[in-house]
């Protein structure tokens, strides 16, 4: 998608924090953090939001989800860590492809924003 903010940082053609890489997917730090730790988890293919996940690209989100542990590993979440994908414009979704947020590195609330 030519116009995706996620897909020109997957192209290397607007900068990023890279913490992981990999054939299907890609994790970089956010820019306006919500936590201590906050990166972002985006398939390389284009996927609008959860709900673009079909039988024919699911194995890509499997795959993220086999990498988030080894990531929050590696940013030594070891207290624990919050994953986290909005869905569409009322959920707060603002990037138009699929996408984890990984939060952690202090106790986190509760409550639901």
């Amino acid at each position: 998608m030519e116009n995706c903010l996620f897909c020109k940082i997957i192209a290397g053609d607007i900068p990023s924090a890279k913490v992981w890489e990999d054939d299907l997917c890609y994790a970089f730090r956010d820019i306006a953090p919500q936590a201590p730790t906050h990166i972002l988890v985006v398939p390389k293919a284009h996927i609008d939001s959860v709900n673009g996940i079909t039988v024919e690209n699911s194995a890509v989100v499997a795959h993220i989800f086999e990498v988030i542990p080894q990531i929050a590993k590696a940013e030594n979440l070891e207290g624990g860590y919050r994953v986290v994908s909005n869905c569409g414009a009322d959920a707060g979704q603002t990037v138009f492809h699929l996408h984890f947020h990984i939060l952690g590195g202090k106790k986190l609330a509760l409550e639901m924003a």
